[in-house]
């Protein structure tokens, strides 16, 4: 499940490192409840057509968002949030949603980013942020997308998750959220496995940190 949103202009001044104020907003729509703290099964895009104008960003034909979800009941409860508070942030708010269904994949399937993919792993020492040419950094976008099928109860058997190396943009950006330095990959991915289970990562995401704008896939 997919629901697409358009925003209005801002009427103030757009960070660059706005993304705090999506997850604020897609959290208000939720009301309290145990996703606060709990795995994401979900993710958050960033905001589209903007452009630089200074030191901050502007959205003069308004924004694009999205967010995408497993659970169907996930996606309504944002919908009744949205409803009765649709301000986002800096005087954009919601204007139109589209609920888009799942499409169906198949079981080998390319995937852009859209948001860039963080993958983190505890070398004993520390965590550490790994890039689309470094080793084993594949099998931990694995793992994290089986733990998050297991959660689900989706079978996770024969699930692969890949960079596709062979694009020659691929790179690597460093984002900044309320003051935590990330450096994650912008690089497309291909996973193979079950229909469902492709179909669950272009839901939840990829990598580490899908509900805090990293991972999202169109």
């Amino acid at each position: 499940m997919r629901l697409y949103f358009d925003l209005t202009p801002n009427t103030e001044p757009v960070p660059f490192e706005y993304q705090h104020f999506l997850i604020g907003a897609f959290h208000k729509w939720l009301g309290p409840n145990e996703l606060h703290d709990g795995m994401s099964l979900y993710s958050l895009s960033w905001l589209t057509q903007g452009k630089r104008e200074g030191d901050s960003l502007t959205f003069p034909q308004g924004a694009k968002w999205f967010i995408s979800c497993w659970d169907e009941e996930l996606a309504n409860k944002v919908m009744r949030g949205l409803l009765s508070e649709p301000d986002v942030c800096c005087g954009m708010r919601i204007t139109d949603v589209q609920m888009v269904v799942t499409p169906k994949f198949s079981e080998h399937q390319r995937f852009l980013s859209a948001t860039p993919v963080l993958v983190k792993k505890y070398d004993g020492k520390e965590i550490k942020h790994l890039l689309f040419s470094d080793s084993g950094v594949d099998d931990v976008m694995t793992e994290t997308l089986k733990t998050k099928l297991e959660k689900a109860g989706i079978n996770n058997k024969g699930i692969k998750v890949f960079f596709d190396r062979t694009y020659e943009k691929s790179k690597t950006r460093l984002v900044t959220i309320k003051g935590i330095q990330n450096r994650a990959n912008v690089c497309p991915v291909i996973i193979e496995g079950t229909q469902e289970a492709v179909a669950f990562a272009w839901e939840v995401g990829v990598g580490h940190s899908t509900g805090s704008g990293f991972g999202a896939l169109c």
